[in-house]
């Protein structure tokens, strides 16, 4: 079991205003995609080899900005659950400790696949991603059974853009170099 850690959680600001809850992930996922070079991500994402179902670039932020809504609406919802029963109150305060381990987890994966162009580690940090994900919907889902189907969107796209990483990792023999020095 997962435990409270109040030095590795979001401040409860960020969990007991719907508006601050919705929009963090929404800004900070907004904030990366922006700050990883919009356009040398596209041209990268063309230029390496893909794997089979790879959706068109378009698609990821409409999916992206969907799921960040979702989840931080899944935060605040968890969160604000009423209730006395004591379990339950350790159970959200648990969850809040994976919910920010998470989004800190998928912050990082664009600037690691495209800024620095390095698929192992982004693999690494998806698959970790997805667990992490995974007892979070599974905590959080004891809270409140609508908060664990809340999730199942993003543990769906995350399996899939797994798939994609480590996919594309393979195709292009895990090295981005040849690509990256292309998109300069």
């Amino acid at each position: 079991m997962t435990t409270y850690i109040p030095s590795l959680t979001l401040p409860n600001v960020c969990f007991n205003q719907p508006a601050v809850a919705i929009l963090l992930p929404v800004l900070c996922g907004s904030g990366i995609g922006y700050t990883t070079s919009r356009n040398r991500t596209q041209r990268t994402y063309r230029a390496l080899k893909q794997p089979p179902l790879q959706p068109p670039a378009w698609v990821f932020g409409p999916v992206w900005t969907v799921l960040y809504a979702t989840m931080g609406y899944t935060a605040y919802r968890a969160m604000s659950t009423q209730t006395w029963d004591p379990k339950t109150v350790q159970l959200a305060q648990h969850g809040a400790t994976l919910y920010t381990i998470q989004l800190g987890l998928n912050l990082i994966w664009m600037p690691l696949f495209f800024g620095l162009g390095r698929p192992i580690e982004a693999a690494v940090d998806i698959v970790a991603l997805t667990g992490v994900t995974g007892s979070l919907a599974y905590i959080w889902g004891q809270v409140d059974p609508v908060c664990g189907w809340l999730l199942a969107p993003y543990l769906g796209w995350l399996s899939f853009a797994t798939y994609l990483n480590i996919g594309c990792g393979y195709l292009n023999d895990w090295d981005f170099t040849n690509v990256m020095s292309k998109q300069d």
